[in-house]
């Protein structure tokens, strides 16, 4: 059972608040973190919102944006700030590692009340308080459940609830993923009862494209793009050299994942990167294939049923030729 008193207790009687996200922040660890800052903000003078490294820039026009610390650009300023800490609250990730380097920092820090709150599968007890809820949307409409649980409805703002709206567009693919449920619906009508404007959210998010990020998009799909009609599956595959040739700026490749499950007929997309000397991969999948079953087995990862990402220890093309060769291994629920 959980202890909704004690959380109320230590957000009352808290100074120093710290906000942590996983490495390679997106919309819903974002939109989750702002969210909470300016909920906590109406009890605690000083709340602090940390990632690993720097937030994508399509999300700068939230409130609260630049007030965010970054670890690997801030450190020493990171470090401080966590060992002052009395509360931190651990958004968007299951386990510690998920936040890269920052970790190190994190468990440095034995003294404070932790909490977490998340929608990922199979997630760690590390935290005081956990609110995990692996069928929820993303982790904004938890915060939105976590506000309402402590009785803080009347503390919504425009800016609070444009940043859950945020993360809840952007983590179920515009209401298109099977996580959208009636309540993901019910809690974006309280939401637009706020103020939002999802028009102006919808414009800031997706109409707002730099010429080289569009350019990427269809080099991409037309260079990078193999479709395996046999295995309903098809793999977009970017090099660094390729991200330099379009300027990549940090989110560029946002949602390009999601393209092939346009096709008809496939229900496997898998997206590989190269960045930093590192090959990253996002798994998307439609109806019941569980990609964050192959990529926990093949390559270091998880996520969600039907959304995961991992790590190849090879180069792009030998992932390339690694997937083409597991491909056959998943035939039949791929053709199911």
């Amino acid at each position: 059972m959980k202890n909704w008193n004690e959380v109320e207790r230590r957000i009352q009687t808290s100074k120093h608040v710290v906000i942590l996200s996983h490495r390679s922040p997106d919309g819903d660890s974002v939109g989750s973190s702002l969210a909470l800052y300016h909920y906590l903000k109406n009890f605690i003078d000083h709340v602090q919102v940390i990632t690993p490294d720097p937030a994508p820039k399509f999300l700068a026009w939230l409130n609260g944006y630049d007030t965010i610390l970054n670890y690997q650009s801030h450190e020493k300023q990171v470090n401080e700030e966590l060992q002052k800490a009395d509360l931190i609250c651990c958004l968007d990730f299951n386990t510690p590692s998920r936040m890269g380097d920052l970790e190190k920092a994190f468990q440095l820090n034995e003294g404070a009340y932790i909490i977490n709150i998340d929608h990922h599968q199979d997630p760690d007890a590390f935290a005081d308080f956990q609110l995990s809820e692996t069928t929820a949307s993303s982790t904004c409409q938890l915060i939105y459940d976590f506000i309402f649980e402590l009785k803080g409805t009347e503390k919504l703002t425009v800016e609070l609830c444009e940043a859950m709206y945020t993360g809840i567009v952007t983590d179920t693919g515009s209401f298109r993923f099977s996580s959208t449920s009636k309540h993901t619906h019910n809690v974006v009508a309280e939401l637009i009862e706020v103020g939002i404007n999802p028009g102006r959210i919808h414009e800031n998010l997706f109409n707002n494209n730099s010429i080289d990020r569009l350019k990427l998009l269809g080099f991409a799909l037309n260079e990078r793009f193999n479709v395996y009609e046999e295995y309903n599956a098809a793999i977009i595959y970017l090099f660094e050299e390729d991200l330099k040739r379009f300027n990549y700026k940090k989110g560029d490749t946002e949602g390009l994942v999601n393209y092939p499950l346009s096709v008809a007929g496939i229900r496997m997309a898998i997206l590989i990167t190269e960045k930093d000397g590192k090959v990253k991969m996002s798994f998307r999948s439609k109806g019941d294939f569980h990609v964050n079953k192959l990529s926990g087995k093949y390559f270091s990862g998880g996520g969600h049923f039907n959304a995961a990402g991992g790590i190849s220890d090879v180069g792009v093309l030998e992932t390339v030729k690694k997937l083409e060769g597991i491909f056959p291994e998943y035939e039949k629920e791929l053709n199911a």
